[in-house]
């Protein structure tokens, strides 16, 4: 394979933030695996750090919980700007392929995403049980999840899935059980602290990257 010859992944696919494939050759491999995990971990800070500011959002912006919800709004909007910063600083390792197969899979899980929250959203509020719409939601985004490991060769999103299903669960038990806690608070914080987990995790990948650059 000649030097400028880098095959790289979709962008959709950057979008998870992990493994390297290895395929790279040439004299520039050093920099362009250091970018390219740069360019990843940095899409998965920005993306998901944007998202656990909307679920952050979600619950009532009220004591004792205000407090923790500001503090991990600022935080994940931090880890948002710090994983842009990191897609920005890794274009100075090339440009990359796009991955046609893996962009068209990763539209319609996507898509299928938004029509199922969509139209599940819609059935609660006009039945009167709009309260359970961000449990239904969360139960979509985390389902999700599953089907993207494969698309994005990460292997960690299954176990994402399954945490926020299980976010989504527990407001569910929660509205419920008890009439003073709404479910959306529970699932609400229980998804914003677990994609802000995850966001943070690629940009302590990102550092390592930094420091030990693929030989």
């Amino acid at each position: 394979m000649p030097p400028g010859d880098i095959r790289r992944p979709s962008p959709f696919v950057v979008f998870a933030g992990l493994s390297i494939d290895g395929r790279y050759g040439g004299a520039g491999k050093e920099r362009s695996v250091t970018a390219d995990a740069l360019r990843r971990a940095g899409l998965t800070a920005l993306y998901l750090g944007i998202f656990a500011t909307i679920w952050f959002s979600v619950p009532k912006n009220e004591p004792p919980l205000g407090i923790v919800l500001v503090v991990g709004s600022v935080a994940a909007l931090l880890a948002a700007g710090t994983g842009g910063a990191l897609v920005f600083r890794s274009r100075a390792g090339g440009s990359f392929q796009r991955d046609v197969q893996g962009d068209r899979k990763y539209l319609v899980i996507f898509a299928g995403e938004l029509a199922a929250a969509g139209f599940g959203a819609v059935l609660l509020a006009v039945s009167g049980h709009s309260e359970y719409i961000a449990v239904f939601v969360g139960a979509v985004v985390g389902a999700h999840f599953w089907p993207l490991a494969p698309v994005l060769r990460d292997p960690a999103l299954r176990v994402l899935a399954v945490l926020v299903c299980l976010a989504a669960l527990a407001g569910l038990i929660t509205g419920l059980v008890s009439s003073s806690v709404l479910p959306g608070t529970v699932t609400g914080a229980g998804i914003a602290v677990l994609l802000l987990g995850y966001a943070m995790g690629a940009l302590i990948r990102a550092g390592l990257a930094l420091r030990s650059p693929a030989s």
